[in-house]
């Protein structure tokens, strides 16, 4: 057992917490328990002692071996804690053992997240999100002040309950357990609402041709930074897991084209299937955008840096995304020395060392995102006349980088660049054919 000194969040008495993980022999002990810290953290937990069992898989009824279960209790006891935060997630049988033993409230990793990502949520679909993999994890679980009238009448209903169980007890719970339900469907509904209204946006950001970005990476390594530092934005950039929830766009220019980039949630390894299901407004930015850039933490100690970036990794597989081009951006380059440098540039030699916060290799990442899409644009030279001008109008509102316009007697010269798609609708207009101009404009 560890005991540790106290992180209390500002303004607030922090819960005292107690951790508690099963490992496996030749587990990471300090990798595994560092990341439930930070999240207890996140949650405003004060950790005031830690207990660890080497065994190769939990205990199917206790989590813990049953000596180790004592050991926990007198531990737990000693330490003065109020909640007991466990490294993995419990069934519902190994919650209730545990807290039954413990006489204590028992928060498992799963709801420990959905706890950080309720304090965080600050749109209404966020909050929504929160709500439905709250009741998804909670339904299950649902026990209630009705437990014990459950384990009397053999948990069957109020319909051929045992003598003396009848009554409200387990209508009750029933009650509850519908009511969960009937709201998760609802939810259900209200998302797949806002899940149409994005599509809306999206089609108009396609028929735009405007290259979209998703900027993807393990919690707290710097993404909203590098937003901020690519679009002189002003996303929230808190030193806290999961600080960013819902997904932010922001635009930027370079070399007279527009694009998109968009923050997402941040991935933690053993990412709970409730989140990546019910957190889809993000991840769907991320399966719809043209590029991925996959931020890592370039000051992280070699080993953390790779699990970082195969959780990372492992998650876009899981939500159907490993297939979209991704670039390897390694942030916080200017925390490390010339020769950490050498080792990571040899290590990932197509990776791009980024500092959102001294700017350094960000021209470099401008650069190398406007590569990917050169050959999105057909440089050409239209000729609008002068009653044509809402023609000129929708040119604009395409988004195309407009790179010359000359106003001549019969109408207004313009030498831009187009989206491909877009050159039928421009065909009568155009005074050279797009290679034939672009030849020219060299």
């Amino acid at each position: 057992m560890t005991q540790h000194q106290p992180d209390p969040a500002p303004g607030a008495e922090p819960e005292r917490g107690f951790i508690v993980a099963v490992l496996p022999r030749g587990a990471e002990l300090e990798d595994r328990l560092g990341e439930l810290r930070e999240l207890a953290r996140a949650a405003g937990v004060e950790l005031v002692g830690e207990l660890v069992q080497t065994r190769r898989k939990p205990e199917l009824r206790s989590y813990v071996g049953k000596g180790k279960l004592e050991d926990l209790k007198q531990a737990y006891g000693d330490a003065g804690a109020e909640v007991l935060l466990v490294d993995d997630e419990l069934s519902p049988t190994q919650q209730r053992t545990l807290e039954n033993a413990l006489t204590a409230r028992v928060v498992d990793r799963t709801q420990l997240i959905l706890d950080i990502f309720a304090q965080h949520a600050v749109s209404a679909e966020g909050k929504l999100q929160v709500e439905l993999a709250q009741l998804e994890y909670n339904l299950p679980r649902m026990r209630g002040a009705w437990q014990h009238l459950e384990r009397l009448g053999g948990g069957r209903g109020t319909v051929g309950a045992g003598v003396g169980t009848r009554g409200p007890g387990e209508s009750q719970l029933e009650t509850d357990r519908r009511l969960a339900r009937r709201r998760i469907a609802l939810l259900r509904g209200r998302l797949a609402q806002l899940s149409k209204q994005r599509a809306t946006r999206r089609r108009e950001r396609e028929r735009a041709e405007t290259p979209t970005v998703a900027l993807a990476g393990y919690t707290n390594v710097g993404k909203s930074s590098l937003l901020n530092a690519l679009t002189n934005g002003e996303v929230s950039v808190r030193d806290r897991l999961f600080e960013t929830l819902d997904p932010t766009t922001r635009a930027f220019e370079h070399d007279g084209r527009r694009y998109l980039i968009t923050d997402t949630v941040g991935f933690v390894r053993r990412l709970p299937h409730q989140l990546v299901e019910g957190f889809a407004a993000t991840l769907e930015e991320t399966l719809v955008s043209d590029v991925v850039l996959h931020v890592a933490d370039a000051s992280a100690p070699e080993e953390r840096l790779d699990e970082m970036v195969a959780a990372v990794d492992g998650v876009l597989r899981e939500i159907g995304a490993a297939d979209l081009p991704r670039e390897l951006v390694l942030n916080k380059i200017d925390a490390i020395d010339p020769l950490r440098r050498r080792r990571l540039a040899n290590r990932f030699p197509d990776g791009l060392h980024v500092s959102a916060l001294t700017g350094e290799g960000l021209t470099e990442l401008r650069a190398r995102i406007a590569g990917r899409f050169a050959a999105r644009y057909e440089p050409v030279e239209l000729l609008v006349p002068y009653e044509h001008g809402a023609r000129l109008a929708e040119l604009y509102s395409l988004g195309a980088p407009i790179e010359r316009r000359l106003d001549r007697e019969d109408g207004v010269l313009v030498r831009a660049r187009l989206p491909a798609r877009e050159l039928r609708r421009y065909a009568e207009y155009l005074i050279a054919e797009p290679r034939e101009s672009a030849t020219r404009a060299s």
